[in-house]
């Protein structure tokens, strides 16, 4: 998986659009951010998870995903290997992050 692979399946999300913080890019849904770029480097990304769906995620596939480290972690923010994830599986994982900030009136 590609940085461009990224963008491109995050902002086929309904009204996602790009943006940034933290000097970062990242993606959003009503202005609410549910996945990032190259964070903590170029390598990683992160999806805005529960903490729920990053154990489903972080058992399943543990070469991809692995919790951030510090508090953002334990409330889901989850860590993508952008090397080692396959679309299918990304795709799943922005989807979920997407779900999960969207409003109401989009889902």
């Amino acid at each position: 998986m590609t940085i461009g692979r990224l963008r491109h399946i995050a902002l086929a999300l309904p009204d996602a659009v790009e943006g940034s913080h933290h000097g970062k890019a990242d993606f959003r849904v009503g202005k609410r951010v549910f996945a990032t770029l190259g964070y903590p480097d170029a390598k990683w990304g992160m999806v805005k998870l529960t903490p729920e769906q990053q154990t489903v995620l972080v058992d399943a596939e543990g070469d991809v995903f692995r919790p951030v480290p510090g508090a953002w972690g334990k409330n889901g923010s989850t860590n993508v290997l952008l090397a080692k994830a396959d679309p299918v599986t990304l795709r799943s994982a922005l989807t979920m992050a997407w779900r999960n900030v969207a409003p109401k009136t989009l889902l």
